[in-house]
C-alpha cells in the first residue's frame, strides 16, 4: 500500500471521526504547506513530528537571504526522522561532551530549516501551551537533532515540544556590503536569528493543528540558545511571538556586537580572501569550501533591523520584548583550556585589567598554584555566564514589568572521576530538564533521577503559566535586586539539596561588575 493510498484511508477515519466527534484525531495534521504525518509512541501518549520544513533549502540565490516560506506539497509528507543539522565541522567528542549532546554525524547540510514537534494532545480543542528550544553551539554548531533534546519526556508532562534548527556560522551570520545593499531593509548577517523568528511565526500559524495554544508560547535555550532568546526577547521583529522566556547559561548583557559595520568589513575581506567578485560567485561556492576558509561567524550583530541596539540598551529604555523569566547558569561552567600557575595568573589579570587587578586579586587569589587554579575556573564561570545572567536578572527586575525567577545548578552528574571532575559543567543541565537522562550514557543514580524529575516540572510549570512554582514543589521566589536570591539546585550522594539562598557568588560578581565597568569582557574566551 503506497502512500497516498494511506493517506486517503487514513484521511477518510478522519472524516468519519469528525462527523461523530466534531473533533479530529492528530495522527495526520495539516499545516500551511500541506498534510504531514508523524510517529506515536509505543503506549500512543505521545506524538512525534521530525523535520517539517517551515522554510525552502537555504541554497543557491537563497543562500545568505532571509527564511522563504517552502512550495506546498501536495502527498502526506512523513516527518519521521530529523532533518539535516545546519552546515558545520563534523561532530567530535570532546571533554565532557559525549556523542549524547553533540549532533548525529550525518546529515548535514545547508539544507536544514525544519522544526520538531512532540504533542500530547488529543485533539484541537486541548490547547496545549508551548515550549520553544532553541539549541546552543556559540552560533557555529549545534541542531535538533542532538539526543539530548529530545521532546518526548516533556512532552508527556502536559506541554508540547517544538524545537528549530537555524543557521550557523557563516552561513547564519555573514555580514557584507554586498549583501546588505540587496536587502529590503538594509542589513545583512543575522540570518540564524531571522530562521528563529521564521520558526516562531510557524509556530504561531500551526501550533493550533497540534493542540497547542498560540498565545501560550514559551521560549527557551541554553549557551547561545539562551543568546538567542536574549536577543529575542530585545528584538522588535520578535514582537508577539512568545508569552515568556526561559535563558540558560547565556546571554548578551555584557558584550557589545560588532556594529554593522564592523561586521561587513569582515565580510568584506573575506571575499576578497577567496578571490570571488560578486555576490552570484559567493553563493556559487561549495558550502565545504566556505566552511574550509570562513571560521565560525561573527555572530549576533547590531544590524539595525534584528538588532537595532545593544540588548542592556534596548531593556533599559524599556524597548523591548517584556515577558516573565526563568534564567540562570550552571555553578562550574567556564571554560579555562590551559590553567596559569600562582604567578601567570596574577601576571595575566595585570596585564589585562591594569586599573582593578588589585580588586580582582581579592576575589579570585593567586596565593598558591591550587587557589590560583581555582580562581581561574570561578572567574571563567563568572564573567562568561553568571555575570550576564546576573545583569540579565536585574535589568528586567529594575526596567521591567515580567517576574523574574533565578537559579543556579551545582550538581554534579553522575559519572567516572575524568568526568565528575568538571562538577556541574556547562550544558550539564540540559539533560535533567529534558527529562533525558536516560539518552545519556552515565551509570545514573536514584539522585540523579529524583533532580531530573524536579527541574523538568519547574520548567514544564514555568511554560504551563508563567511560574515555576505548583504545588508539591519548593517555593520558588521571586528575585528582587533588593534582596537577590536565586534556587538551587545540588544534593548529596544521597539525596536532592533544593531550596532558595543568597544568589551565589554574588559578591565575586559585583566586584567583577564594578572592576571591569564598561568594558565587562574584555580578554574573556567567547561564550559557546
Amino acid at each position: 500500500m503506497n502512500i497516498r493510498t494511506v493517506a486517503t484511508v487514513c484521511l477518510l477515519a478522519w472524516a468519519s471521526f469528525a462527523c461523530k466527534q466534531e473533533l479530529p484525531p492528530l495522527d495526520f495534521i495539516r499545516v500551511d504547506s500541506g498534510l504531514i504525518s508523524g510517529q506515536r509512541t509505543e503506549d500512543g501518549a505521545v506524538l512525534a513530528f521530525r523535520g517539517i520544513p517551515y522554510a525552502k533549502p537555504p541554497v543557491g540565490n537563497l543562500r545568505w537571504k532571509p527564511p522563504v516560506a517552502p512550495d506546498p506539497w501536495t502527498d502526506v509528507l512523513a516527518c519521521d526522522k530529523f532533518g539535516a543539522s545546519p552546515m558545520q565541522a563534523k561532530p567530535v567528542p570532546f571533554a565532557v561532551y559525549t556523542s549524547e549532546y553533540l549532533i548525529p554525524e550525518s546529515p548535514i547540510s545547508e539544507n536544514c530549516l525544519t522544526v520538531n514537534v512532540w504533542t500530547p494532545a488529543v485533539s484541537v480543542s486541548d490547547k496545549l501551551p508551548v515550549l520553544v528550544w532553541i539549541y546552543g553551539g556559540g552560533f557555529s554548531s549545534g541542531g535538533s537533532a542532538c539526543p539530548i533534546y529530545d521532546g518526548e519526556a516533556l512532552a508527556r508532562k502536559g506541554i508540547i515540544v517544538v524545537s528549530v534548527n537555524y543557521r550557523v556560522g557563516i552561513f547564519g551570520f555573514l555580514a557584507h556590503p554586498w549583501l546588505s545593499q540587496e536587502s529590503p531593509f538594509g542589513a545583512s548577517g543575522n540570518y540564524g536569528i531571522l530562521d528563529q523568528i521564521a520558526g516562531l511565526k510557524w509556530v504561531q500559524r500551526n501550533i493550533a493543528a497540534f493542540g497547542g495554544d498560540p498565545a501560550k508560547v514559551t521560549i527557551a535555550g541554553q549557551s547561545a540558545g539562551s543568546m538567542s532568546v536574549n536577543t529575542l526577547m530585545a528584538s522588535p521583529q520578535a514582537k508577539g511571538l512568545f508569552r515568556a522566556v526561559i535563558g540558560q547559561s547565556g546571554a548578551s548583557t555584557t558584550r557589545t556586537p560588532l556594529s554593522k559595520s564592523e561586521a561587513e568589513a569582515q565580510g568584506l575581506q573575506l571575499s576578497e580572501a577567496l578571490g570571488v567578485q560578486g555576490l552570484d560567485a559567493l553563493r556559487a561556492l561549495p558550502a565545504d569550501t566556505l566552511l574550509a576558509r570562513a571560521g565560525n561567524g561573527p555572530g549576533v550583530i547590531l544590524d539595525g533591523y534584528v538588532l537595532p541596539k545593544p540588548v542592556p540598551d534596548l531593556m533599559a529604555e524599556g524597548d523591548y520584548n517584556d515577558v516573565p523569566l526563568m534564567l540562570g547558569w550552571n555553578a562550574d561552567e567556564g571554560f579555562v583550556f590551559q590553567l596559569l600557575n600562582a604567578t601567570g595568573w596574577e601576571e595575566r589579570l595585570r596585564a589585562t585589567y591594569p586599573t582593578s587587578a588589585d580588586v580582582l586579586l581579592q576575589q579570585y587569589p593567586a596565593v598558591n598554584d591550587s587557589i590560583a587554579a581555582a580562581s581561574q575556573r570561578a572567574f571563567s564561570t563568572h564573567i562568561m555566564f553568571g555575570l550576564p545572567i546576573y545583569r540579565w536578572a536585574l535589568s528586567q527586575s529594575k526596567h521591567g514589568k515580567g517576574t523574574v525567577f533565578l537559579y543556579q545548578f551545582a550538581h554534579t552528574p553522575a559519572g567516572p572521576d575524568s568526568l565528575r571532575k568538571a562538577g556541574a559543567h556547562h550544558t550539564a543541565e540540559v539533560p535533567y530538564v529534558f527529562a533525558n537522562l536516560t539518552f545519556v550514557d552515565r551509570p545514573w543514580r536514584p539522585v540523579d533521577h529524583k533532580l531530573s524529575d524536579l527541574v523538568s516540572d519547574y520548567w514544564v510549570q514555568f511554560v504551563k503559566g508563567a511560574n515555576p512554582n505548583a504545588e508539591g514543589l519548593p517555593v520558588w521566589v521571586e528575585f528582587k535586586p533588593g534582596d537577590p536570591t536565586a534556587m538551587k539546585f545540588s544534593s548529596t550522594a544521597e539525596d536532592v539539596v533544593t531550596g532558595m539562598v543568597p544568589v551565589p557568588d554574588l559578591s565575586q560578581m559585583n566586584a567583577l561588575e564594578q572592576a571591569l565597568q564598561p568594558a565587562a569582557t574584555d580578554e574573556a574566551p567567547p561564550a559557546e
